[in-house]
Formats: structure tokens, sequence, C-alpha cells
């Protein structure tokens, strides 16, 4: 095992003095193209080209003598001191930090970040990091090769963002450009880059904030959620058939709506569902063939400050120019949408039947299409407490079905 392995963060600046020292006496040295170019690296120091950390860690455990790795930014965010530290290599490291690319990319556009989701996006994480982009404020977006502006702007196709890409931080070829999402994908982008993603919606920290990221979401001044649908803004009205919060406190119970997930709320009525979705973290598509229901789902969005796309259109047609899902909720439709839903592949669906015979039906087109599905019937009573009454009454059958390959 190596003597001593330092990893040095490298942002563009004059390296330190623990830096300096540290390369110096380096025996080898691990770095991208433009780290193992720098003067301070020694001339007789083996060096590796840095593609596969893990390679580089294996190298690296069996070399003797002192060893540094050299990355861009932080290389304990989101960086190679987790993969270094993985217990398969066994390395203890020392670390010599930078100022992250993250950070230099909100100084570069002026900007605080105190409220910023940062992601990392990979070709096989990108549909998660746009469901961020999609969800939140504001992003910050970790690409790589095949992951980069062009792509994320492909995929983010029907909503406005303004990107700010920052091309090679801290380099002579640094640049950074600023364009709306549109515009993106018209572009060759050079690698490393980080894309901060900016929506048309407010910021999200006030003045007092006390913890970084996305603030507590929900209806401002009211704690909790499966609100009545009235606490979603003066237009949200009464709620619908199916629409009761009992009904929508099992439908997100079950279905589990988090960060990085695209939401389906089809036939959004009141819009309660869709925010408090929203409000989970989620990316949201709300669907309605009702413009009054399109509008009240906007508005109650506004109210409760959360970001989530209204579209309207009839299920099953509209769904067909929709992205991928995550996870769905159906409030209507029949057997046709949820058939068209299937086909679609989410991991869990939830759906409501008024009777037996028609939960019967629902259930068997989602068995058919590769579901395991459960079915209970909920009964809700609301009572008037000033004289023990009985003020409303709510029963329907709650189905909750998951990909047969995804189910216990």
């Amino acid at each position: 095992m190596s003597d001593r392995v330092t990893v040095i963060g490298w942002d563009g600046s004059p390296l330190t003095t623990a830096a300096t020292a540290a390369l110096s006496a380096a025996t080898l040295v691990a770095g991208a193209g433009h780290h193992l170019a720098l003067p301070e690296v020694p001339v007789g120091a083996e060096r590796i080209r840095l593609g596969s950390v893990d390679l580089a860690a294996r190298r690296i455990a069996g070399h003797r003598g002192s060893a540094v790795v050299l990355a861009d930014g932080d290389p304990g965010f989101f960086g190679v001191v987790r993969s270094l530290r993985a217990p398969e290599h066994g390395l203890e490291v020392e670390v010599v930090p930078a100022v992250s690319s993250v950070a230099t990319a909100f100084a570069r556009a002026g900007m605080p970040w105190d409220d910023a989701q940062v992601v990392v996006a990979h070709p096989r994480t990108l549909r998660r990091a746009v469901n961020v982009c999609r969800a939140h404020h504001k992003v910050a977006v970790l690409t790589s090769p095949g992951a980069g502006p062009a792509e994320l702007a492909l995929l983010m196709e029907g909503v406005h963002r303004t990107f700010v890409i920052c091309e090679e931080l801290g380099t002579a070829r640094e640049r950074v450009t600023v364009l709306t999402s549109d515009k993106t994908a018209d572009h060759a982008w050079r690698d490393p880059n980080v894309v901060i993603v900016i929506g048309s919606g407010p910021e999200t920290t006030a003045t007092g904030a006390w913890i970084a990221g996305r603030r507590p979401t929900g209806v401002p001044g009211t704690r909790g959620w499966a609100l009545p649908a009235g606490c979603y803004g003066p237009r949200a009205g009464a709620p619908g058939e199916g629409e009761s919060p009992g009904l929508r406190a099992a439908q997100l119970a079950r279905l589990g709506p988090r960060t990085g997930d695209l939401v389906w709320d089809i036939g959004s009525g009141s819009g309660a569902f869709a925010v408090e979705a929203a409000g989970f973290g989620a990316a949201v598509l709300a669907v309605d063939d009702d413009p009054d229901a399109c509008a009240r789902t906007a508005a109650a969005a506004r109210t409760c400050q959360v970001a989530l796309q209204v579209v309207q259109g009839r299920a099953p047609h509209v769904l067909e120019r929709l992205p991928e899902p995550d996870v769905v909720r159906i409030g209507g439709g029949g057997v046709p949408v949820v058939t068209a839903v299937a086909e679609r592949r989410p991991e869990r669906v939830v759906t409501h039947a008024a009777n037996r015979d028609e939960a019967e039906a629902l259930g068997a087109a989602l068995g058919e299409n590769g579901y395991a599905v459960e079915c209970v019937l909920l009964q809700s009573v609301a009572l008037d407490t000033s004289a023990w009454t009985e003020r409303e009454r709510s029963v329907v059958f709650l189905l909750s079905a998951v990909r047969s390959d995804l189910a216990p």
C-alpha cells in the first residue's frame, strides 16, 4: 500500500503550500491530462491518467511510495475521495481542498446558492436530474459526457428554464454562457462544465433561513398535508369525486413521490394532489381536460409556491406526448386510461373506483399488464364536533399497483 495518499483539489488558482509540498514528494501522480501537465508534478514520478477511479485506486494501493491524486474543485464534494476511501481499496487519504466547481459557477453567475439543489448527471441518471430541474427553482448540475447541457435541454422540452453554462472553470478556456433552455441544444459544449438551471418561480430561501437547499414546502402558514382542498387557495373550491383528504393521503402514501421522480396526476381536479406531490420534491405533470381544473391547479401551485407543469388534454391520447413517469395517480378515465398508463411501465400506480364492479375492472386491467394489485375499501366520516353529528361521508375503493418486477 502507498505510504501516503494525498488528494489535492484544483480550481485553477496557484497551489497552496501544502499541495506543493505533497506534490514535490510524490512518486506517483494521478489526474486528468491538464493536472499531469502542471509544472509542480515531479519529472520522475509515475503518472496515471485518471479515467476509472477504481482502476487508479488499485494501482495506488499497490504502489510503494507517496501518491498524489489531483481532481478539479473540491474532491470531497461528489468527487474522488469517496471512491478512494471505499472499503475494497483500503486507502486512507489526506485531502487538500479547493473551491468546488459548484461554488465557482455560482460565483461567476453572481448568485447565492444556499437554496440550490445539486445533482450529478450521468447518462444513467440524466432523467432523474432533469426531474429535479423540473421541480426546483434553482439547480446546479454536474454534467458528464453524454449528459451535458444539450441533453438536459432536450429532455426538458416544454419547460422554460434559464441555463447558466460554465465551461472549463479555472482554466484559460473558461467560458460562461446564459441561454434559455430551448436554445441550449443548438450548441456544442466543452467538458467539464457545470449548468445552473433557474426556474420561473420565486426564490425559495427567505432571509433568516436556517437550512441549505429547498425550504420545507406546503401551504404557507399551515402545517401538515392531506389538507382540505380549500387550503390550497381561493380557487380550489369543493373537492370533486375521489378527492377527499383521506383518499389523497392514502394515495400519496402508496406512491411515495420523492425528489428525482416524475409524477403524472391524471385528472388534477382541485390541484391538491399535484401540489402535495410537488411538495415532497417530485416533478409533477398535472393533466386535465377541463380548462377550469387546469387553472385551479396552476393557482394552487402559485399559492403553495411549488413548481409543476399543467397539461390540458384528454387522457389517454394526451399521455402519448408526455415524458416517462415514475409514479402515476389516475383520477378518472376508466380502463382505457389505466391500460395506457400501464403500457408506460411506471413503478407504481394508484386509482380509485366508486363501486366494486368498477374496481374489479380496473384491477384486472392492471393485473393483465404486469402489475401486482391491492384494493381496499376506504370509508371516512367527518363529524361536526359542536353537536357530534355526521357532516360528510366518503366511501371509495382504492386500488394501488406495483410493477410486478418490483413487487415484494
